[in-house]
């Protein structure tokens, strides 16, 4: 039996830009327009814009939701947000517009299948239009979209969309997405977003929710070479039940097929794989399952079950990039973290700082520290080796985060190069 579900069904995207370029207005209309709200959301949202005396809905309110935001007017956070429509169903990570926000851009647009970039059409592309972008194409996100907002307010001319949607490009052609749509909008007026536009009879394209629903994503996860890191071994004396459990990262796995454990390098036969208390005809990323093998391997927490071919690299040295997530201290040549991988919890010293990227003109200069947000390459050193791909090979084994020892706070977003 294989309960795992179509891959196409749910797409993630994240959406990006610079402040008031209508990010939260954007996510409340796809909410609204697509009937996606409840009718004590709609109701509530209608009474709060009518205390405000608002001739229309604010529809932003449906995302601004933390007390900071509504007393600032700004987005300090990532707000995940989920619908559905009778085609495809959603995850939205909605990140800040702000630069010292880089993080949270970060962090919302690494699982992302699409990233929605929002420019003003008034103001055309910004520094934090470019450095979304440049982000996006760092974690290496699959689809992207260049959102031209605010169509209403330049009289939806066509030249104007152009001349944004042709810069856009130039930049783009420099960075590696893979694949760029540009889609005119008025999220204020609904036009484009849910549906088509009369307003802009010269854009024959699909409007932005058709296009999410269309869009082809590729499954990386399921397609890659096979990865479980175990996260515990489930036993059952009485039984004489033994399996490896855990979240499948990439690739898929059946009984019969031969797997490699790491770190011991022995290789063994699958048994089983058992989902909810059934056994699976073959399973693949993402589900959760325990792997039964035929010899009594002593498997724990951190080990690694793979493919025997094309085995990931068990590295005690890594190249990465970095984004640095610390206010409270920069990251500095000598300085001792955690590097949590997949399940593995591992001390790392950071050995070298070789580059510090200007992520709005691409180009990188020496460095001897990473403040908060900035993004460079670094060499760390581990006390003992992960079990990992390069993040252009595989995202989900490519990516690591590091952890301040002393406060256990997550510090650092790590993007593996290399591999030694």
């Amino acid at each position: 039996m294989d309960t795992f579900a179509p891959a196409d069904s749910l797409l993630r995207f994240a959406t990006a830009g610079a402040v008031d370029d209508g990010k939260s207005t954007l996510i409340g209309r796809l909410l609204h327009d697509s009937k996606s709200l409840l009718a004590d959301q709609l109701e509530q949202l209608e009474l709060a814009s009518a205390e405000r005396g608002d001739a229309q809905l604010d529809l932003a309110m449906l995302t601004d939701g933390l007390r900071a935001e509504r007393e600032q007017g700004i987005t300090i956070d990532v707000a995940h947000r989920y619908f559905e429509t009778a085609r495809r169903a959603f995850i939205i990570a909605d990140t800040p517009g702000h630069a010292q926000y880089t993080r949270n851009m970060v962090t919302g647009a690494s699982t992302a299948d699409l990233a929605i970039v929002l420019v003003d059409a008034r103001h055309g592309l910004t520094e934090q239009s470019r450095r979304h972008a440049v982000l996006a194409g760092l974690l290496r996100v699959p689809q992207l979209v260049l959102a031209v907002n605010k169509m209403d307010l330049v009289d939806f001319a066509e030249p104007v969309f152009r001349a944004i949607a042709e810069e856009f490009a130039a930049f783009a052609a420099r960075l590696d997405l893979r694949a760029v749509t540009a889609i005119p909008i008025s999220a204020l007026r609904g036009d484009n977003v849910v549906h088509r536009s009369a307003s802009m009879p010269w854009y024959d394209g699909p409007s932005l929710l058709e296009h999410l629903e269309a869009v082809e994503v590729a499954d990386e996860g399921s397609t890659g070479e096979f990865r479980l890191p175990v996260q515990c071994t489930l036993r059952a004396p009485e039984r004489d039940y033994r399996g490896c459990a855990g979240q499948i990262a990439s690739g898929a796995v059946a009984p019969g097929e031969e797997v490699l454990h790491l770190p011991s390098g022995m290789r063994s036969r699958v048994v089983a794989v058992d989902f909810a208390g059934n056994e699976l005809d073959r399973a693949r990323a993402p589900q959760s399952v325990a792997v039964r093998l035929a010899d009594d391997i002593d498997v724990g927490r951190g080990d690694m079950l793979c493919a025997p071919e094309n085995a990931p690299v068990a590295a005690e040295e890594l190249t990465a990039a970095v984004c640095w997530m610390s206010a409270r201290s920069a990251l500095e040549p000598g300085m001792r973290l955690l590097l949590k991988h997949t399940t593995r919890t591992v001390k790392a010293v950071v050995a070298e700082i070789r580059d510090r990227l200007e992520v709005t003109t691409l180009e990188r200069g020496p460095a001897d520290r990473l403040a908060l947000n900035e993004i460079g390459e670094i060499v760390l050193r581990l006390a003992q080796p992960v079990f990992c791909d390069a993040y252009a090979d595989n995202r989900f084994t490519g990516g690591a985060v590091l952890i301040d020892e002393s406060t256990h706070a997550t510090v650092g977003a790590v993007l593996i190069t290399e591999a030694r």
